[in-house]
Formats: C-alpha cells, sequence, structure tokens
C-alpha cells in the first residue's frame, strides 16, 4: 500500500516534456512545439595530452586503452579514437597518431548520462558550487569541463592509477543563448545566479 506514494525522481526527459516545453512555447512565442530547443546530443572528450610525449609505443598503446576502458564505462558506449590531423613539432605531435577518444551520445543513453551527470557527478564534484553562466556559448550549446574522471560512480578511485579530465559538449538546437540558458535551467541544470 505504502508503496503507492513513492515519488520517483523525474528524469531530465520527463521534465523537458512536462515543464521546459510549454514554459519555452509560452515565454519565446513558439507556435509549433517541434520549433521549441532541445538537447539534440551529448560528446564526452578525453584528450591524450602529456602521455604522448617521450614514452615507447606500448607505454603509449597502454595508455589509450585505460582511457578508452574508463571513458566506456562512464559513458556505457565504446569511444572512437581521435587522430592528429596534421603534424606539430613542438608539441612532438605528428599527423596520424592517437591523441584522444570520444563518444557521442544520442536517445536514451543520452538521458541517462545527463541525470547521472546532474544527480549524482556535478554534487560529488570538489568545490562545486554551480555551473557557470558562461559555459553556455552564444548558440545555446554547454560546454562543461571535468578535471577528476573519478567523480563518476563507476569509476573506483582504488583503481584509477591516472586522474583523467574530460569535457562535455552538451549540443541543442537553441539559435541564441537566451534560449539556451532557459531550457537549461527548465531541465534543473544547476546554474549559478547571474
Amino acid at each position: 500500500m505504502w508503496a503507492k506514494n513513492i515519488n520517483y525522481m523525474e528524469t531530465i526527459k520527463q521534465k523537458y516534456e512536462n515543464k521546459a516545453l510549454p514554459k519555452l512555447q509560452e515565454k519565446f512565442g513558439y507556435k509549433n512545439k517541434m520549433a521549441v530547443p532541445k538537447i539534440t546530443k551529448v560528446v564526452v572528450n578525453i584528450g591524450f595530452g602529456k602521455a604522448l610525449g617521450p614514452k615507447t609505443r606500448d607505454e603509449q598503446k597502454k595508455y589509450a586503452d585505460y582511457v578508452v576502458n574508463n571513458l566506456a564505462q562512464i559513458t556505457g558506449q565504446k569511444p572512437v579514437l581521435t587522430k592528429a590531423k596534421k603534424s606539430i613539432s613542438t608539441f612532438k605531435l605528428r599527423e596520424g597518431n592517437e591523441i584522444g577518444a570520444k563518444v557521442t551520445l544520442r536517445g536514451k543513453r543520452m538521458y541517462d548520462f545527463l541525470d547521472k551527470l546532474i544527480n549524482i557527478v556535478l554534487p560529488r564534484s570538489r568545490d562545486f558550487r554551480g555551473i557557470s553562466l558562461s559555459t553556455v556559448d552564444q548558440g545555446g550549446k554547454m560546454n562543461l569541463g571535468i578535471r577528476e574522471h573519478i567523480v563518476f560512480p563507476e569509476i573506483s578511485p582504488e583503481k584509477s592509477i591516472i586522474i583523467l579530465g574530460l569535457q562535455i559538449n552538451i549540443v541543442t538546437n537553441a539559435k541564441t543563448k537566451e534560449e539556451g540558458l532557459e531550457l537549461f535551467r527548465c531541465l534543473d541544470f544547476p546554474l549559478k545566479k547571474s
């Protein structure tokens, strides 16, 4: 009997459909709900950085495997290795070298990742006081940087030999920064007060 009264946490997708869609449609005067801004994809990147220095090929391969495995655990999807487009001698970089890994999330995996990011990962981050408004660009897209990948619940800090930083790009089809910020506010992203 008591199980009927449990209030389950609303997901990002439900918040968008129930709260954000009508509010944005009313505020910006969209006649069609298909024109209302929404999140289209989430891209998660990790660069190899200093690991590309004077190490042997075996060490570079082990490091790349470590990064790929951690990113796959975090996102639930196999990452794609990114390669250098041109050589830069000051960075000891050659064209075709693997320099990072990325994952593009869409659909259910995207919404699950965003739920985890907002409700678990960001509150666990050290000295987190909210997302700065400057992380949203003029096109309404959000670009977040996370210094330590160990804040994700899938990663065991004891087994992590290297702390990785990662970048999360939340891509929307908003046309302005104001529309993007309002979309993120309606979806309960922990934005700082302006």
